[in-house]
């Protein structure tokens, strides 16, 4: 089982930006990024984390930085995935900020609620491929007690906030990552907190655009030519970094539509692109069972499987080839 760990403290980037970074083994879930933007008398936070625990560790960090007397006002959801979100209701006066469509997939009870992830945990058998995976990738976190919190304040394209002396600029880059992605891009610092559109040091997974909407998306974060970019998951990346997404994304799409083109199905290409270890120097290559299979139905024009769909069909490979448990 992983047992993911919090920080105890945030690293400073500087100029009054802090990086909530939870170190993780390869493979791991859940273990997601958070921004915090201070600046005079106001704050602004870029996510919020998995569970209760976290939240509340993420909080304590934050008032050992931040002034006395400043709380964090607004709270910006890159995505409704509950690894940036479910620690939303923690914060119960701050101003909670998403896209539209974010909010719009939040509600339309397509996204894995507490109560679904912790059905996973609780209710499916070991010996069932994805009960097995949610105890070996979700068993370390809490998702009793969570109330989910929707937006606030919903916006499209994009919505200028300023905290303090610092302008935060948040931009649709949607459907990417999920149905409603935005990126927040403080350019008096030059950082952008990505969200899922981007991973470091593992497959990235993808639920809802196509390949060509995440390069879009990924060429939306370079174009604000930053300096540094946090990416959903892992380490702080350069811009050179993010470049070499874009080429992992083009070679997978490459990959995926031959094997579309040969006629084989979602699955078959899939597990082609694992024979073939392809990229197997990063963790997680189950997921890309799940990318595989959200491209063939934007290839072939139909609804992309649900997240729990997804999963099950990654945790079948993963159950059966024994990918390396995270720990």
């Amino acid at each position: 089982m992983t047992h993911p760990s919090s920080p105890s403290a945030l690293d400073d980037l500087g100029g009054g930006l802090y990086l909530w970074h939870p170190r993780a083994e390869p493979g791991s879930w859940g273990n997601a990024n958070c921004l915090l933007v201070s600046s005079g008398d106001e704050a602004a936070l870029v996510d919020t984390p998995y569970d209760i625990p976290r939240t509340q560790a993420l909080l304590k960090a934050c008032t050992e930085v931040l002034p006395s007397g400043v709380s964090i006002s607004n709270v910006i959801n890159t995505h409704a995935n509950g690894d940036h979100s479910f620690g939303n209701f923690l914060l119960p006066d701050a101003r909670v900020i998403s896209t539209r469509s974010s909010a719009e997939h939040l509600c339309s009870g397509l996204e894995p609620s507490p109560e679904t992830m912790h059905s996973l945990l609780t209710e499916l058998s070991e010996e069932d491929p994805l009960g097995w995976y949610a105890r070996t990738r979700f068993g370390g976190y809490d998702f009793e007690g969570i109330e989910v919190r929707t937006p606030d304040l919903q916006f499209t394209d994009d919505l200028g906030l300023r905290v303090g002396e610092l302008n935060v600029q948040l931009i649709e880059v949607g459907p990417a990552h999920s149905p409603g992605d935005l990126v927040a891009y403080v350019p008096e610092r030059g950082v952008v907190a990505a969200g899922d559109v981007l991973f470091a040091g593992d497959h990235p997974v993808h639920w809802a655009g196509s390949i060509s909407n995440i390069i879009e998306a990924i060429k939306a974060v370079l174009a604000l030519d930053p300096a540094v970019v946090i990416p959903g998951h892992g380490p702080v990346m350069r811009p050179d970094e993010v470049h070499g997404q874009l080429d992992y994304l083009r070679d997978l799409s490459s990959r995926i539509r031959h094997e579309h083109a040969r006629g084989l199905s979602a699955r078959q290409a899939a597990y082609a692109l694992l024979d073939d270890e392809f990229r197997f120097d990063l963790g997680a290559p189950e997921r890309l069972v799940i990318l595989t299979a959200v491209e063939y139905a934007h290839l072939d024009g139909t609804s992309v499987p649900d997240a729990v769909q997804l999963a099950r069909r990654a945790a079948h490979w993963a159950f059966h080839n024994r990918s390396p448990v995270p720990r």
